[in-house]
């Protein structure tokens, strides 16, 4: 074995000594040494079969990919374990240094927007049929009950928040990042509203469009392939939507985003923005940025109500859904899962392990890790006394 090799399983036997306290883990390296991490709980066993000092440069871009390419090898039923294990021993930054500097992350700006949403969302509408639910909701469902079917879940979403926008007849609905159009289409459908939906994906915009044909609402309802924005700011709407999107902003955009909601909302606009959240400001996953969602950023909750009030937007409501989304992830990743040859056959067994270890990790981070799914309720201006419910009960009736 060479020595680079002895030095670069050094260092990783190094962090796992310093960063393991809850858990257990076994590890087998490529120089046929074993050794266990952690307390004396029940192992998770991970195989190893090649290490240097190059590609422990970027440790979670190392971990990711070493598991696509089944350099690592870890029994897909015990990535939930292993992914349990990481989120209840986060490594302090410091630590991981040892190994590497981390990969610079791909810039977000306007020009390259359209080519990083692309990159995830036209892989192909057919692919996410698979093991979305029926109404090809892309986002976290709203569950009453565990035991909820995911199409019945993610009704409830759809029913959830548009109660939240408090939707009257005739009002004019602008969906950021709209996916496959059923809120637009619900929205109409139930409230006789106007809506326009815009996405960045050419694949959820013929998606879209066919929805609304089939519902028949193509009078109420229209979806252009369009960056937020582009959007005329005399084109005004009362009630603005963005669910899923917000996280594909971008740091250091977000203020752009709420000075165009000043521009677009009528004074008596209300809005309801539904995005996943991190506890603390940190850079995505390298692993996330290059292979999922390329310039993607996950807001505080601090920076978005900070946003807020700088632009002058009253704060009225905001709730923390993290249980439901680890629930949808457990779901779409058993649907995924089922469908494991068919997806192979679409694309090849690396792209179908590297699906599946995001949403291993997905779930594995909303239930141990810092991350949240929050609804903010906002308006332009402060509402008049009556003009709001008093309590919560109008989104329970």
């Amino acid at each position: 074995m060479k020595k680079s090799e002895l030095v670069a399983e050094r260092a990783v036997d190094k962090v796992l000594s310093g960063v393991l306290k809850r858990g257990r883990l076994t590890v087998d390296y490529p120089s046929g040494h074993q050794k266990t991490y952690g307390d004396k709980s029940k192992a998770v066993k991970i195989t190893i079969k090649s290490l240097s000092l190059t590609r422990l440069k970027n440790p979670p871009l190392f971990i990711g990919e070493s598991y696509m390419d089944r350099n690592l090898e870890i029994d897909e039923n015990d990535l939930d374990a292993f992914f349990k294990l990481m989120g209840q021993n986060q490594a302090d930054p410091t630590s991981l240094r040892l190994l590497g500097k981390l990969q610079k992350h791909q810039p977000n700006r306007k020009k390259y927007q359209r080519k990083q949403i692309s990159h995830h969302y036209d892989i192909g509408n057919d692919y996410y049929k698979l093991w979305l639910d029926q109404s090809m909701t892309y986002s976290c469902a709203y569950f009453h009950k565990p035991s909820d079917t995911l199409e019945k879940a993610q009704q409830q979403k759809i029913d959830y928040t548009l109660k939240k926008l408090q939707l009257k007849p005739g009002q004019r609905l602008l969906d950021i990042g709209c996916g496959w159009g059923t809120l637009c289409v619900q929205a109409a459908k139930q409230y006789k509203v106007k809506a326009l939906g815009i996405t960045l994906s050419q694949e959820q915009l013929a998606g879209a469009t066919r929805l609304a044909e089939q519902a028949g609402v193509s009078d109420l309802v229209s979806f252009k392939l369009m960056n937020y924005q582009d959007l005329p700011n005399d084109q005004q709407f009362d009630r603005v939507v963005s669910v899923g999107m917000y996280e594909h902003v971008g740091r250091g955009n977000h203020a752009a985003y709420f000075e165009k909601l000043q521009q677009l909302m009528t004074d008596s606009g209300v809005s309801v923005l539904h995005t996943i959240t991190e506890r603390m400001d940190k850079k995505a996953s390298p692993w996330i940025d290059k292979y999922i969602f390329p310039g993607g950023h996950l807001p505080t909750v601090d920076s978005i109500e900070a946003l807020l009030a700088q632009y002058k937007f009253w704060s009225i409501d905001r709730e923390n859904l993290w249980q439901h989304y680890a629930l949808t992830l457990d779901i779409w990743r058993a649907r995924h899962q089922a469908h494991q040859a068919e997806i192979i056959d679409m694309f090849d067994e690396r792209f179908y392990r590297m699906q599946d270890f995001w949403l291993a990790g997905s779930a594995a981070t909303f239930r141990y890790g810092d991350t949240g799914i929050n609804q903010f309720i906002f308006t332009k201006r402060k509402p008049e006394f009556l003009d709001w419910p008093l309590n919560r009960n109008y989104l329970y009736d």
